[in-house]
């Protein structure tokens, strides 16, 4: 089995969904978390943790981490030498994202709240790895600055699936059409 497919397994996506929407956890579409915020769909999941090859040790953002689905996925694929930054806008949703990864013991991966007009971390920057689930009309400057060189960064942008890496100089590569809820 291959490293994303053993952080799917070993991290049930029922376990980081409201109690009414465990029954549908293995749905392959978005499913709702509240606050018009959703549990991404975990083929497209899936996709992006592929195109962001996440590395054991590495220090990963996960912007609009939500219920603290694809931030447990990134810590099973950092390990315990990595470190993992969530973030999420929604306060009720940041605080049942931090009780979600309590219950898997991964202190190394942690959510916080986003704070308002900032987009990522950029005090702990840079990161190896940043994944986006929301999406902007454009490409955030701000998120590929906090992006390390070498890094990559995996975005939806205005439908589009973008890949962007940086080493040395900065390259974007389109990967299919997506929908997510917007980037605030």
């Amino acid at each position: 089995m291959d490293r994303v497919a053993e952080a799917f397994a070993a991290t049930p996506r029922a376990d980081f969904l409201p109690a009414r929407e465990r029954s549908r956890a293995v749905h392959d579409g978005p499913l709702s978390i509240g606050h018009g915020q959703t549990n991404s769909q975990p083929r497209t999941v899936e996709a992006m943790l592929r195109l962001l090859d996440v590395r054991q040790g590495q220090r990963v953002l996960d912007v609009g981490a939500g219920s603290g689905w694809t931030t447990a996925l990134l810590g099973h694929l950092t390990g315990s030498g990595g470190r993992v930054a969530g973030v999420e806008l929604v306060p009720s949703i940041a605080k049942q994202g931090r009780k979600n990864l309590a219950h898997r013991h991964m202190p190394w991966a942690t959510i916080v709240e986003a704070t308002a007009g900032v987009l990522g971390l950029p005090e702990q920057a840079p990161f190896d790895r940043i994944l986006v689930s929301a999406e902007p009309a454009r490409l955030p400057e701000e998120l590929v600055a906090q992006l390390a060189d070498p890094g990559r960064m995996v975005i939806p942008v205005a439908g589009v699936m973008k890949l962007v890496v940086r080493d040395g100089a900065t390259t974007s590569t389109d990967h299919g059409h997506y929908r997510f809820v917007p980037l605030r």
